[in-house]
């Protein structure tokens, strides 16, 4: 047995070697830095909600030299914030497959005082495609049963192979941190390094589900925003969404998944109940308006 746990202490701490270098820790906000990882050459990877600057960030590289970052973008809904830094040379992680429940996990992160730091544990619970309280959608919600660190938002979850299964935040979850999965990562990089964020399409209505007379659900129109997508359409308050894209409405969420799969000035067919009577209205998608 005690071969055993020597051997495995022995390949942990070789995985931490071997992926730290992969590994910034990222001063972007007061009194706690975070942790960041290469994603792509010269393309950091780390937690939004760590990012309170978008000037003066300094970003401390394995070798302990500091050099100053820019935002790339960020994407609240999924917590993700893309920097870019010169770094030439920087190993990148690599992506893994997606992890079970069970297994063994390692969040690793960087400060600029103590180096690369790692904390283990285990992946707590896996399930498919998850919204965000923010509004992002992440392609599979995955739950970590170890301890993240206040400077370990941002860093790099790894499987025991060294793998990257995402990137570890605290912000998404109140009872435990979450591994932002590498598919939701490559995604989101994807779109901030093409076009500096991530659209979101919008209809401009506020809306409350309903139950209609015939037993079926859909979602009144409570509210609609001047000029927005749906009133320029001659959507009324008081109609009822039952369909969007030809796909059932019964919440705010189902609205939400037709519009990701749809760009933003694409328009899209809305089947509405008004005064008892069926109708169908296109309604040009809007892009969300960026926060302030």
């Amino acid at each position: 047995m005690a071969n055993e746990l020597a051997a495995l202490s022995g390949e942990l701490a070789e995985v931490v070697g071997r992926v730290g270098p992969s590994v910034v820790a990222i001063d972007a906000r007061p009194r706690f830095g975070s942790s960041g990882v290469f994603w792509r050459p010269g393309v950091i990877v780390t937690a939004e909600h760590t990012i309170r600057r978008e000037e003066e960030i300094a970003v401390t590289l394995p070798d302990g030299v500091r050099v100053e970052a820019t935002v790339a973008g960020c994407d609240p809904g999924t917590d993700l914030a893309v920097l870019k830094v010169d770094a030439p040379g920087a190993p990148v992680a690599i992506a893994a497959a997606v992890p079970a429940p069970g297994n063994l996990a390692l969040s690793i992160g960087r400060s600029p005082d103590s180096g690369v730091n790692a904390t283990m544990g285990i992946v707590s619970a896996v399930s498919g495609e998850w919204r965000t309280w923010r509004g992002g959608r992440l392609d599979r919600y995955i739950r970590l049963d170890l301890t993240l660190y206040p400077n370990c938002s941002g860093g790099l979850v790894v499987d025991t192979r060294g793998e990257a299964i995402g990137i570890a935040t605290s912000a998404l979850s109140r009872i435990a941190g979450l591994a932002i999965p590498a598919t939701t990562v490559n995604r989101v990089v994807d779109e901030i390094l093409a076009r500096g964020s991530v659209a979101r399409g919008y209809l401009g209505v506020g809306l409350q589900p309903v139950e209609l007379p015939d037993h079926h659900k859909g979602l009144i129109v409570l509210s609609l925003e001047a000029e927005g997508p749906a009133a320029k359409a001659g959507v009324l308050i008081g109609d009822v969404v039952v369909s969007l894209g030809g796909t059932a409405v019964e919440d705010t969420d189902d609205i939400q998944t037709v519009l990701e799969k749809h760009a933003a000035g694409q328009t899209i067919q809305a089947g509405l109940v008004r005064g008892g009577a069926a109708l169908s209205i296109g309604i040009a998608i809007g892009e969300r308006p960026r926060r302030s």
